[in-house]
């Protein structure tokens, strides 16, 4: 049943099996009805897990298919509990809240070239890239790095899928010669050749570096999991938020986040992830400088200042005028 007013599904777990060493596959099937809403690659959706826990998986399985969503999901010891309870506490035949697929990660399907590089449980969104690319016919390459051979997700899917051929698989714990050479994969680029990167942050970090000489920031598209960023708010001071809509204003104080200053003015706000690399609330800026603390937005959108996420970002001037 897919709710209209809330962009929230009922989904059954039709399986769950272990796809590696403490990774575990869900797939979910509509609870009423034969098909679900559209998706296209690179998207995620939020999994609702009770007492206000929101997690967000990306879909890994052929965009083409409606009748199920296909997510993978590291168990992390260290994580906010969201993994534990999908690995501990779902199983198949129970039915579950999910939100409608959304992408803050897309495909550039008319791409000349297209480089795909996944760390760990990132594959998720790039094997749903690549699967959707086999099916174009487009020209592309697949990176997948992993601590071994056995926490190495969907490496038996990936070995049968069909475009084998276009995929290198590294592991940490193999012979010098299959470990992933970033600088040579990322060398002689063709105009018009994209890159896509997720996995986690140190991974990413590495690619996204070596890239920086060379590829412009527009050709370069990321997805971070979780953000890592050190950010010093000893120093911070209230600000104001003016709604256009409204012509309200509302007070933010040097402790509060933008979100938390909306919402208890009653402001309803759109969130998910709360670390700033989802991209749920992206909020258009009318006027006033942004002090950008998320890791989705690329470095172009940060310099141009008409967007910005509401549940960590701040601002440099005394007032920001959102559209809301």
């Amino acid at each position: 049943m897919f709710d209209s007013n809330n962009q929230t599904l009922q989904v059954t777990v039709s399986q769950k099996r272990c796809a590696a060493e403490d990774t575990a596959v869900f797939e979910l099937v509509p609870a009423e009805g034969e098909s679900l809403p559209t998706f296209t690659a690179g998207s995620h959706i939020d999994v609702h897990l009770g007492d206000g826990m929101i997690r967000q998986y990306s879909l890994s399985n052929d965009p083409s298919e409606r009748h199920r969503y296909v997510i993978g999901v590291l168990r992390e010891a260290d994580g906010r509990g969201g993994s534990r309870t999908m690995h501990d506490q779902v199983h198949a035949g129970d039915t579950m809240t999910i939100s409608t697929p959304r992408n803050a990660f897309e495909l550039n399907e008319s791409a000349r070239k297209t480089l795909l590089f996944a760390g760990g449980i990132g594959i998720t969104p790039i094997l749903s890239m690549a699967r959707r690319l086999a099916a174009l016919g487009a020209e592309f390459e697949m990176h997948y790095c992993a601590r071994s051979k056995e926490r190495m997700a969907f490496r038996d899917e990936i070995t049968a899928s069909g475009f084998e051929d276009r995929v290198w698989l590294h592991f940490d714990d193999g012979p010098e010669d299959q470990k992933l050479d970033i600088s040579g994969a990322l060398s002689d680029r063709i105009d018009d050749t994209h890159l896509y990167v997720c996995g986690p942050n140190g991974f990413m970090d590495a690619v996204l570096s070596t890239a920086k000489a060379e590829w412009p920031d527009e050709a370069v598209h990321r997805e971070y999991f979780a953000s890592d960023l050190d950010l010093h708010t000893d120093g911070d001071e209230a600000f104001q938020v003016k709604i256009a809509s409204s012509g309200e204003t509302v007070d933010v104080g040097a402790n509060q986040t933008i979100a938390e200053a909306l919402l208890g003015h009653g402001i309803g706000v759109t969130m998910s992830c709360e670390q700033g690399v989802c991209g749920t609330c992206v909020t258009r800026v009318l006027e006033g400088t942004p002090d950008h603390r998320d890791m989705v937005l690329s470095e172009t959108e940060h310099a141009a200042n008409t967007e910005m996420t509401v549940c960590c970002s701040r601002s440099k001037s005394p007032l920001l005028v959102l559209d809301l």
